[in-house]
């Protein structure tokens, strides 16, 4: 049995980073460790965009959660040191490298998972469908990923290409 329901989150959050296959094993594993997949975290957003629900929102709408929402622990711009979302691009390389959601995360949809189920701290699973897909265009907007006028629904949101995404290899 999981730890505690952080630990599992952790985990299925980690599981949006595989490929779907891996994320189907994740939902033939949880039960095992004593989580229900079903009632304890409804859905899975997996790289492929499965598990995405119907929606939209936009870059403008998304500033204006992000900014009563996420601000106060990622800073107006994204940039809060030891929180950032944005910036680090580039420094991947480097010894002080910055993983942010545009320099690291190879994919878009594992963005609007962690939202979804994780955020706004202390609020969990307070956002709508819509909301998320707004901030979740706001925060690729803030890593220059879209455009001020941009609308984000699953099938948009499943076309980002995410700079890093060839950072990462699948598990042998």
């Amino acid at each position: 049995m999981c730890m505690s329901k952080f630990t599992c989150l952790f985990l299925f959050a980690l599981l949006g980073v595989l490929n779907s296959a891996q994320a189907e094993l994740g939902h033939r594993l949880l039960p095992a460790l004593g989580v229900s997949a079903a009632t304890d975290y409804e859905s899975v957003v997996a790289s492929d965009g499965s598990g995405l629900p119907l929606g939209s929102g936009s870059v403008i709408v998304g500033k204006e959660i992000y900014g009563t929402q996420c601000a106060a622990c990622h800073g107006l711009d994204g940039r809060m040191r030891g929180n950032a979302l944005a910036g680090g691009e580039g420094t991947l390389a480097s010894t002080n490298a910055l993983k942010t959601v545009g320099s690291y995360w190879p994919y878009a949809t594992t963005l609007f998972d962690y939202i979804q189920r994780a955020m706004p701290y202390g609020n969990e699973k307070s956002l709508s469908d819509d909301q998320v897909f707004a901030v979740t265009a706001y925060v690729l907007h803030m890593n220059g990923l879209l455009a001020a006028d941009a609308r984000l629904t699953a099938a948009t949101l499943v076309e980002i290409r995410m700079p890093n995404r060839q950072g990462f290899r699948p598990a042998p």
